[in-house]
């Protein structure tokens, strides 16, 4: 710019000092705005103070061995087993019924149900044929046979012994054993030689308590 007055001379020096002022404000405000920023960078630290390191333990957090479950229920099943076993040398003959048959009936079970049996008026819901069975299998059959009947909320069945016609001397074995392990079945009521028509002297019709757990 040409200078050509006094006038000129003023109007460059007031441009001058303009520019410089811009520029100090400039500057100002960079530095404001760098303070701010470091302000707010350094206010968790200055809120929480002095910190400290944790020291490496470098373990590993291991889950501690659970024991081995225990079998309850099959505890349970095989405690069952033996409360419900029952026994050849068990003689049930002074509980037997004076009668020709030999029947049965639990304390408290009145005569006229073994009246009720003998006629058939409970329907035979299931039956157990041990024909050809050892002693030994006859026993574990009728065990198994009566307590699951009882369980399904059975009440009337028919075991079938045989009369022993093809047992050496022609002597009933399993007649006589039928009769002591039935006794010995709390699930059992009574029992009467079945009728005829039903198996005769090679059968008895039981009579099985109510099931809490199963149909009635």
């Amino acid at each position: 710019m040409k200078i050509s007055s006094l006038q000129d001379l003023k109007k460059i020096q007031k441009a001058i000092a303009d520019a410089a002022a811009l520029q100090a404000a400039q500057k100002a405000a960079e530095l404001e705005a760098q303070h701010r920023k470091a302000a707010q960078k350094n206010l968790f630290v200055n809120a929480a103070g002095a910190v400290h390191r944790l020291p490496e333990q470098r373990k590993a957090l291991l889950k501690k061995e659970q024991p081995p479950p225990l079998a309850i229920q099959l505890q349970r099943d095989e405690q069952a087993v033996l409360v419900e076993a029952i026994s050849d040398g068990f003689d049930a003959s002074s509980l037997l019924e004076t009668d020709d048959t030999l029947s049965y009936r639990r304390p408290g079970i009145g005569i006229d149900v073994l009246q009720r049996l003998r006629k058939g008026e409970w329907t035979i819901q299931r039956q157990l044929d041990l024909h050809g069975l050892r002693s030994d299998e006859a026993r574990d059959s009728l065990s198994g046979f009566i307590r699951e009947a009882y369980k399904q909320g059975i009440r009337c069945v028919r075991v079938v012994h045989g009369k022993g016609l093809s047992s050496p001397g022609k002597t009933p074995v399993l007649k006589a054993k039928v009769r002591n392990w039935l006794v010995q079945k709390n699930e059992v009521l009574a029992f009467v030689q079945a009728r005829p028509m039903e198996g005769g002297a090679g059968a008895l019709v039981v009579l099985l308590q109510p099931s809490r757990i199963g149909p009635a």
